[in-house]
C-alpha cells in the first residue's frame, strides 16, 4: 500500500476541519451528528476519524485553532480589532455558534473544561501582552490593574459573539467598541 505523503494527511485534516466548522456552526455540537460531519466534509466516518479520536477531539481541535487565530490578531493588533474584524467581516467567523457551544460545554464537561482552558489561555496572554505594551508605551489607562482590562475586554468579546452569534442587528456595534476602546486608553 503507498505512503500517503503529509502533505496529502494534511490537507485531508484541513478538509475535515473546514467541513466539521461549518456543522458545528450550524446544528450545534449535540446537533452535529457524525452523519452530518460526514455530509459536511463529503467523507467517510473511517476517514474522520482516522485524524481524530471522536467528536470531541475534532470539536476540540477546532476550538483550539479558533483560540489561536485570535491570539495571532490580538497580540499583533489587539482583543478590540478581533471584534472588529468580526463586525466587517462576519462571514469569515462562522465559528461564532461553535464558540457558544464551547461556553456550553464548558459548563457541562470537566474534562473539556480543561483542555479548553489550557489553550484559551493563549488568547489571554496575548492579549495581556498587548495591554502592557500598550501601557508602557503611555497610551493605556494605569488606573486599572492590566489583569481587569483583559477580563473586561473578554466580556465584551462575549457579549458580541452571542449578539452576531443569535443574528441580533451590529449597526450600532461599531461606536460601542469605539467606546471600549476609548474606556482602556488614556485620556488626552
Amino acid at each position: 500500500m503507498p505512503k500517503v505523503s503529509d502533505d496529502r494527511l494534511a490537507a485531508r485534516r484541513r478538509e475535515i476541519l473546514d467541513g466539521a466548522r461549518h456543522c458545528f456552526a450550524e446544528y450545534g455540537y449535540d446537533g452535529a451528528t457524525v452523519k452530518r460531519i460526514e455530509e459536511s466534509t463529503g467523507l467517510s466516518r473511517g476517514a474522520i476519524f482516522h485524524h481524530f479520536r471522536d467528536k470531541e477531539a475534532l470539536f476540540l481541535a477546532l476550538a483550539q485553532e479558533d483560540a489561536e487565530r485570535m491570539a495571532d490578531v490580538a497580540a499583533e493588533q489587539g482583543l478590540v480589532q478581533v471584534m472588529r474584524d468580526m463586525l466587517a467581516r462576519p462571514q469569515d467567523f462562522d465559528w461564532l455558534g461553535t464558540r457558544l457551544e464551547i461556553a456550553r460545554k464548558l459548563r457541562t464537561d470537566t474534562s473539556f473544561r480543561t483542555a479548553w482552558l489550557a489553550h484559551s489561555a493563549d488568547v489571554e496572554a496575548a492579549t495581556l501582552r498587548r495591554l502592557e505594551r500598550g501601557r508602557q508605551a503611555g497610551r493605556l489607562r494605569d488606573d486599572v490593574d492590566t489583569d481587569v482590562l483583559v477580563k473586561y475586554l473578554d466580556l465584551v468579546l462575549d457579549g458580541l459573539i452571542t449578539r452576531l452569534a443569535s443574528g441580533q442587528p451590529t449597526d450600532d456595534l461599531h461606536a460601542v467598541l469605539d467606546l471600549v476602546e476609548e474606556s482602556v486608553r488614556v485620556e488626552r
